[in-house]
């Protein structure tokens, strides 16, 4: 079965820490403390097949773990305790994930890949275990499908499935299954109405003619 997944990731944050670039003496390093991810069929039916959420353990520089800021765990819902209990390794959770996406096209709301590859394996001091052209930039799926590059700036993947005014169960914002499920529908509602084809969500790599 042809597939595509739709991906989240909650990194950790301070309050007021996106306005300083994570650059405030207090800040944690911006690394993932959730992935939330569906897998949608292309083979027609567009179903989802799947769901994947797991936390993580997040480490700073020197592997010692972060005690999660409150703020974060009022944005997101994820406590301290669901931390403890659940939480397992940057190297398992991706290693999960690269299973679970079995060589399929990863999508997500931006570039979420760069908080979960790059600075979060970074810091940790291990290999990414899924290379950079598996994955893509959902924003780019909108603009191909008529969304005006206005709302697409301004929207947030929770925000998507309203954007559409699709119906859909409640969805918690910066729960990155919920968001990854969000962007998901979306899609899912293009690809049946054909606004997108199965096979830009297999390729990746979406052209954005004409856009400066």
């Amino acid at each position: 079965m042809k597939t595509a997944i739709v991906f989240d990731c909650e990194f950790l944050i301070a309050e007021g820490a996106q306005r300083r670039f994570w650059c405030g003496p207090y800040d944690p390093d911006p690394v993932i403390a959730q992935i939330g991810a569906v897998k949608l069929s292309l083979d027609g039916s567009f179903e989802f097949v799947d769901t994947f959420r797991v936390h993580i353990n997040p480490v700073d520089r020197y592997g010692d773990r972060y005690k999660l800021d409150p703020f974060f765990c009022k944005l997101t819902g994820i406590t301290q305790e669901t931390i403890d209990s659940e939480g397992i390794s940057l190297q398992e959770a991706n290693d999960q994930l690269n299973a679970f996406a079995d060589g399929a096209t990863l999508w997500s709301w931006g570039k979420d890949e760069l908080n979960m590859m790059a600075i979060s394996c970074y810091i940790a001091g291990i290999q990414p275990s899924i290379p950079a052209h598996q994955f893509d930039n959902a924003c780019k799926l909108m603009l191909a499908a008529g969304m005006p590059y206005e709302d697409i700036k301004r929207t947030r993947s929770n925000d998507l499935a309203d954007y559409f005014e699709l119906e859909h169960p409640p969805l918690r914002g910066h729960d990155a299954l919920d968001d990854a499920l969000s962007v998901a529908y979306v899609i899912q509602h293009l690809l049946r109405n054909k606004r997108l084809s199965p096979a830009e969500l297999e390729r990746g790599g979406v052209a954005l003619e004409g856009l400066a």
